[in-house]
């Protein structure tokens, strides 16, 4: 979002679709009452405010998680170019169990990508892959590919940013972005052991199943 967000052709939006989800689901979520108040609940509300209104730069991106999409009519997405990250689930659910303990498979939203990805090809939707491990070799060259897919030119003001919140952070963005607010680009964080708690061992494994399956089709560095 940020790599996009630092393009002065492109509006960016982040996760509209985010209150609608914890309307629709019985979880909590850091900030919640927050999140609740800040955007609109109905799925019609979130698409004519901000997916379908018009903005002033000629590229719009819309950073969505794949869950805030389970169990909505997604098929406005046939309609757009859809580009995925996918991370390995290990590092995934390791980072999200900093904020929620024992996330499930609805939380971390692999199985919901998978799911969404395999619709948008059977309606042979535009879908880019990219793998964030794959992203961090070489953010160039894995840029180049998903800008030449997006129809758009690459631009190098990508690659580097500002650390601290931007503009376009949700209003969860104090829960949830301490990391990326320390970054200025795409830099690999140092290695650390990701052991997981065995209670998180199972989802892990089944999670990796789909992960596998998106990681196939995934632009290569």
């Amino acid at each position: 979002m940020y790599a996009f967000g630092n393009r002065q052709d492109t509006s960016v939006v982040d996760e509209p679709f985010y209150a609608n989800y914890l309307s629709r689901v019985d979880i909590k979520h850091p900030g919640q009452e927050e999140i609740l108040a800040a955007l609109p609940h109905s799925q019609d509300d979130v698409l004519s405010q901000y997916v379908l209104s018009d903005y002033p730069t000629a590229n719009l991106f819309i950073k969505n998680m794949a869950h805030h999409l389970d169990g909505i009519d997604y098929s406005f997405a046939n309609k757009l170019q859809n580009l995925f990250l996918i991370r390995k689930p290990a590092q995934l659910i390791a980072s999200f169990a900093k904020v929620i303990p024992s996330p499930t498979m609805r939380d971390i939203g692999v199985k919901a990508q998978w799911d969404i990805y395999t619709n948008l090809v059977d309606q042979e939707a535009k879908v880019t892959l990219v793998d964030s491990n794959e992203l961090l070799k070489n953010p160039k060259k894995v840029l180049t590919h998903v800008c030449e897919n997006l129809d758009i030119p690459y631009d190098d003001a990508m690659l580097k940013w500002s650390a601290g919140p931007r503009v376009e952070d949700g209003v969860w963005a104090k829960h949830w972005y301490q990391n990326v607010h320390q970054s200025t680009g795409w830099e690999k964080q140092r290695k650390k052991d990701r052991i997981l708690p065995e209670h998180l061992i199972s989802l892990c494994e089944e999670a990796n199943e789909y992960y596998e399956k998106m990681f196939e089709h995934s632009i290569k560095a």
